[in-house]
């Protein structure tokens, strides 16, 4: 078949399934705004297409996000305009729609199949708006309002959707009955291969210190260090984590900027509001025991997961993060917080701890019960990496998934590009 992904950080969530596709003999081809000039990665074609505008100044603030989608859309459709003139037709398209590239492509191409990455649907219920009640929006009447024009790119698409695929049941089930009908679970998947416990692992947390399994490590992971991953919360605790647990490093991975949720006031970052919240609480002998290691290089995030005692992850209801089952890959004893997306892959004292998100007494009781007993972390490591092996292999359980999921796109009857 010839192939079509879409997706404007690619490889992003297609990054093993396109290679898997051109290993099974398909034409893959991807269109992409991360790129300048045409390459070939893996055996996909890969084209650039740029974006073209800019959003309108003192636009309405509920409108400002659905703008940027059109233009990105207009783009990729003026993109696949030319790349039909150029006799290109595939039979499947493959997109993340996240981002509204795939929103004209129908008309681009009536014949083709389109299968979606359904990665969330936005719900205004204050389970999703008012979780976290220090955060929640002023106005939840409005706030609604706003998420449903937010939703405008993905009813759109659910319009011209044949089939979707979401990474997890939680997010699946975020989507609408109709629109869920048809989407199919499957994980991006884990190469356990890779992620796999290291008993002579060791990181380097400056010049003077470097850290093995050996150590009491407690280990906390945000793409950005914010609220929605509980950066909030660990922080809180990290004072009476240090007080009680003199031998404890505490090691802290991730950026300053805001992937989720809303911005922090002008000028500042939350890694920085709720570190001055805490560092007076704490003594200088105990914060030299603190490392803030920023973004780092894959091998040396593996090696903090491999070094790790206890792995603390912290999570709003919303998109499950690959860094908790990575974890689990590699045998950490896990610590998480007690939502919806996270007792999708772990079950309360069997293959993990699970905590109250807010409660950081127990977060701190808990934790230190896990430190002092390493039969029951080494318990709950092996059997999290069971867990993964079952459930998340890239290998033997998601690629395969994935690969049928894309067969069973391209035997459906193409939708119109319009009801």
């Amino acid at each position: 078949m010839d192939i079509l992904l879409i997706h404007q950080n690619f490889p992003g969530q297609f990054k093993h399934l396109a290679p898997a596709l051109v290993r099974a003999g398909h034409r893959v081809t991807a269109l992409t705004c991360r790129v300048k000039e045409a390459q070939v990665w893996n055996g996909v074609r890969v084209l650039p297409y740029k974006v073209h505008g800019a959003s309108t100044r003192d636009i309405h603030p509920w409108l400002a996000d659905f703008e940027t989608k059109v233009l990105r859309g207009q783009s990729c459709h003026a993109a696949a305009v030319a790349l039909k003139e150029s006799g290109y037709a595939p039979d499947v398209i493959c997109a993340h729609h996240g981002w509204g590239e795939s929103l004209f492509l129908k008309d681009v191409w009536p014949g083709a199949r389109l299968g979606l990455y359904c990665e969330l649907y936005h719900l205004a219920t204050p389970d999703f708006t008012a979780f976290d009640p220090e955060f929640a929006p002023r106005d939840p009447a409005t706030d609604a309002l706003r998420l449903r024009l937010k939703n405008l790119n993905n009813r759109l698409h659910a319009e011209i959707m044949d089939a979707g695929l979401s990474p997890t049941r939680f997010q699946a089930g975020t989507y609408p009955d109709d629109v869920r009908a048809r989407i199919t679970v499957a994980h991006d998947g884990i190469d356990t291969a890779v992620v796999r416990p290291d008993p002579g692992a060791s990181l380097a947390v400056s010049d003077q210190l470097t850290l093995t399994r050996d150590d009491e490590v407690v280990t906390f992971i945000n793409r950005n260090l914010e609220p929605y991953r509980g950066y909030h919360v660990f922080m809180r605790a990290l004072p009476d984590i240090l007080r009680s647990r003199p031998r404890a490093h505490v090691v802290l991975l991730g950026g300053e900027d805001t992937s989720y949720g809303a911005k922090p006031p002008q000028g500042r970052t939350w890694k920085q509001i709720f570190l001055d919240e805490v560092r007076p609480r704490i003594a200088d002998a105990d914060w030299a025991r603190v490392h803030f290691l920023g973004r780092v290089p894959y091998d040396r995030y593996l090696s903090m997961l491999q070094v790790s005692s206890v792995h603390v992850y912290l999570t709003y209801p919303f998109v499950l993060s690959w860094s908790l089952l990575e974890s689990m890959a590699a045998e950490c004893a896990i610590l998480a917080s007690d939502t919806a997306p996270v007792r999708e892959a772990i079950t309360d004292g069997e293959n993990g701890a699970l905590t109250d998100f807010f409660d950081r007494g127990a977060l701190v009781e808990r934790l230190g019960a896990l430190l002092d007993d390493p039969t029951r972390r080494a318990d709950l490591g092996a059997a999290a990496r069971r867990h993964v092996l079952d459930h998340y292999d890239l290998d033997t359980v998601c690629l395969p998934a994935q690969m049928a999921w894309v067969e069973g796109l391209a035997a459906l009857d193409p939708r119109p590009p319009r009801d």
